[in-house]
């Protein structure tokens, strides 16, 4: 390395560009290129990274460029096509490129050009994005063997250390800058030369044509600037090839007939957990967090670290006080004396706040992991940065809506009510329509309504690699997401995703494309015999209708076309139910319980203007759409050739809305349950009635008659076919809650009940549970106890906001009112 242009130990200068190897993300490596380059003052300062970015390398030194960030180059045609090359504020390339611009030294990149790069990664079958040339810090630089080297492992075990960060840490993060600003340098390019001797390139071609690359463009500075007022900050593997001694000539000849692609280039903001290893980035770090805390303390960086661990598990309503930062600080020092290291590291202070300030546990430990060692920071690009129009546009709007993209997730409840909230929701449910997952809608807590929305926003850098490819569709989100929508609905292969599509339009209210939306879905839905398809297709067309209340959007024309769907299930449903094996026999039972969901709705927006119906009908009321639905119900209920599964379900979908009487329930399960039906066929419409979480347990439980028939039943099957049953009935039973499971086993522990298959059961009747009084079971009783009862009047008046006041209701037991 002495020759590489670094000073000797006699403080001479030789002639030679001033190389200096680095880890990337390296703290310890960035102070020592930090003191290097200010000893030595290059009049140049090469970086390892793509020359197209040379052109955006001012804006380093503009006050909106906030680390971490990183360079973006995708190819012009397919925005997909793309990689990344990250920089955090503890880089030793971003401290070499502030170094340059303070300066007033020019700084270039000099590795192999971005358009090589993407359109060799497409030869070599990679797609999608990807972080930038990585592995020539010494991580991970070549094979033997088959097998990846780690050349800093390698050092670490030559060391005698087990762990290489760990080696790492002691022989470079926890080494001062004091003395000779080049010895750091030339020990570790010795390191690295005697490593690429032992293990060569390790067939990594690619490897060889970046460092050809770099070799021409430090031949052409030298001649430009001097040979010796040239300094190259490159990964440390890198070093031993800029010093081969090759011709231009032979450089040349590895880098003909490169393939090219058309590329551009931009800045994007980055996140500390994009930069971690555990992120699959190939050149990462396991504690980027705690690196930028190296970085940036200017002293004393222990008591720092948990001063920041203590003030965050405060934040989570932890006990920690200044006793506790104090005896952590003491047991990480001590613990590194003990270990032979000469300060503590991350292994000594994450031990120390385990004990001290977690007390042994590592559940808070995984907080100061997540939010500390890794971190949520995520970095700033100035406006002056090239941007596609969709993204400036999207940055107007994120302004103008108060919607900061953050690192960290949180949650964002928006109330439709409001003209900003409900901007707000259209331009998330927009990004959506464009794939760019910016957030995801969640269950509100709190309220069913529909003008309210809950949010988990997320912001992570690979989006802006998804607005670049969404500007295909249009300059802004509103237009790029119409265009979009459009196309989607052309391109539609079931009429599911078509009513999917127009859901997510009326969310996104996007008038121009709902047009042609409705269109493909009508004549989709006219073509389409399947009733599979058109089951599918309905709830998501039904619950779009509820948003014309709240969003103001007219949906005439999907009421329209929802009742035609419903009219052509209505014909087609009960000969789709014939023949089905067991997994079709589930789907459709699916299917049916989605029906009659949307057929609820339906009824409910036929009434009163607005509802989408009034142009067909006249008189704003469907002609009887929910008798119709009733009406295919009772049909499938008693035909035996639909699977037993649909029949049970048909029965307690008509049960639970007062359509048929207690008597007609218990004949029909008695006819599916007799003896002159198969066995799977019995589970099955058991299955159906009182499986899933449809509360078909309680209604056991409180119907000693309907209780007593599927007993009877149970006990009469053969040996052979009770084993055929056994897997359908346990499959329906496990679904239903402890309680209820327990009180069944009571139930059926007592054997048969007096009155079950006569007078007494019905349904809500004391047949079931009510039998079990008489056995003195604990929670079961004959008549009301007032004094229980009266225990929760306080609790309920409370909930219900009504004077609490001493006596109210008691006595009684119905004290609320």
């Amino acid at each position: 390395m002495a020759a590489a242009g670094v000073m000797g130990t006699a403080g001479a200068r030789v002639r030679g560009p001033l190389l200096l190897g680095v880890r990337h993300h390296g703290p310890g490596s960035a102070r020592a290129v930090r003191a290097a380059l200010d000893a030595g003052r290059p009049d140049v300062v090469l970086v390892e990274g793509p020359p197209e970015a040379d052109a955006l390398v001012g804006l380093a030194a503009d006050e909106g460029m906030r680390p971490p960030v990183a360079l973006l180059a995708h190819v012009v045609d397919e925005p997909g096509r793309s990689a990344f090359w990250p920089l955090a504020g503890f880089s030793p390339e971003w401290v070499a490129i502030r170094w340059a611009l303070r300066n007033g030294v020019p700084v270039r990149f000099i590795d192999l050009p971005a358009a090589h790069s993407l359109a060799l990664r497409t030869e070599d079958g990679g797609e999608g994005q990807k972080d930038g040339e990585d592995g020539g810090d010494g991580r991970g630089g070549g094979e033997q063997g088959g097998v990846r080297v780690d050349p800093l492992g390698v050092l670490a075990e030559t060391a005698g250390y087990d762990d290489p960060e760990r080696w790492w840490e002691d022989v470079v993060e926890h080494r001062g800058t004091a003395g000779d600003a080049f010895a750091p340098f030339e020990a570790l390019g010795e390191a690295m030369g005697a490593l690429r001797e032992a293990y060569g390139d390790g067939g990594h071609s690619r490897d060889l044509v970046r460092e050809a690359y770099m070799r021409i463009q430090v031949r052409a500075a030298r001649k430009e600037f001097g040979p010796d007022r040239v300094a190259v900050v490159c990964g440390a593997w890198h070093v031993p090839a800029l010093l081969q001694k090759t011709t231009v000539t032979a450089d040349r000849a590895l880098l003909k007939g490169l393939p090219k692609v058309k590329a551009e280039m931009t800045w994007v903001p980055w996140t500390h957990r994009r930069l971690s290893r555990a992120s699959g980035y190939g050149a990462g770090i396991t504690s980027p967090g705690w690196y930028a805390h190296l970085f940036g303390a200017p002293d004393r960086p222990v008591e720092r670290w948990m001063t920041k661990v203590a003030r965050l598990l405060r934040d989570e309503d932890r006990l920690v006080s200044s006793a506790h930062v104090i005896e952590a600080v003491r047991l990480a020092e001590t613990l590194a004396a003990m270990r032979g290291r000469p300060l503590a590291g991350l292994t000594e202070t994450t031990d120390a706040v385990r004990a001290v300030m977690c007390e042994g546990s590592d559940v808070p430990l995984a907080l100061v992991r997540d939010k500390l060692v890794v971190g949520d920071v995520l970095g700033e690009v100035p406006e002056a940065a090239p941007a596609v129009p969709l993204q400036r546009d999207l940055t107007r709007l994120q302004r103008r809506l108060r919607l900061k993209p953050e690192a960290l997730e949180r949650e964002l409840e928006l109330d439709l009510r409001k003209e900003t909230d409900a901007a707000r929701s259209r331009l998330l449910h927009r990004l959506r329509l464009l794939g760019v997952a910016w957030g995801e809608p969640t269950a509100s807590r709190g309220s069913t309504g529909t003008f309210r929305e809950t949010w988990r926003l997320r912001w992570e850098p690979e989006l802006a690699v998804r607005v670049a490819e969404a500007g295909v569709w249009g300059t802004t989100v509103l237009g790029a997401a119409t265009g979009k929508a459009s196309a989607d609905a052309v391109g539609a292969g079931a009429l599911a995703d078509v009513t999917a599509l127009a859901e997510r339009c009326l969310l996104a209210e996007l008038p121009d494309a709902l047009p042609v939306v409705m269109r493909v879905l009508a004549d989709r839905a006219a073509l389409d015999a399947d009733v599979g398809h058109l089951a599918q297709a309905l709830p998501a067309l039904v619950r779009s209708l509820r948003y014309g209340d709240v969003r103001g959007t007219g949906t005439e024309a999907l009421g329209e076309v929802a009742l035609g769907l419903a009219e052509r299930i209505f014909v087609g449903l009960p000969p789709a139910c014939a023949g089905l094996d067991a997994d079709a026999a589930l789907e459709m039972r699916r299917h049916v319980d989605a029906v009659h969901q949307a057929v609820g709705l339906l009824g409910e927006f036929g009434t009163g203007p607005g509802s989408g119906f009034g142009s067909r009908f006249g008189s704003g009321e469907p002609p009887g759409v929910r008798a119709r639905w009733l009406s295919v119900l009772r049909t499938l209920a008693g035909r035996e050739s639909a699977a037993g599964v649909v029949r049970g379900r048909c029965v307690r979908l008509l049960l639970d809305g007062g359509e048929l009487g207690d008597e007609e329930v218990a004949r029909l399960m008695g006819l599916a349950l007799s003896r002159g039906s198969a066995p799977a066929e019995g589970a099955a419409w058991i299955e159906g009635f009182v499986g899933g979480g449809s509360g078909g347990g309680m209604l056991l439980v409180h119907d000693g008659r309907l209780l007593g028939l599927v007993d009877d039943w149970l006990c009469g099957v053969s040996d052979d076919a009770f084993t055929d049953v056994l897997p359908l009935l346990r499959r329906t039973f496990s679904a239903y809650e402890p309680g209820v499971r327990r009180t069944l086993g009571e139930l059926v522990r007592r054997g048969p009940v007096g009155g079950a298959a006569g007078a007494g059961g019905g349904i809500g009747g004391r047949g079931g549970a009510g039998a079990l009084a008489g056995a003195g079971l604990p929670g079961f009783a004959s008549e009301l106890d007032p004094t229980r009862a009266d225990a929760v009047v306080p609790i309920v008046r409370l909930l219900l906001g009504l004077p609490t006041g001493a006596g109210a209701g008691a006595g009684t037991g119905v004290g609320v009112g």
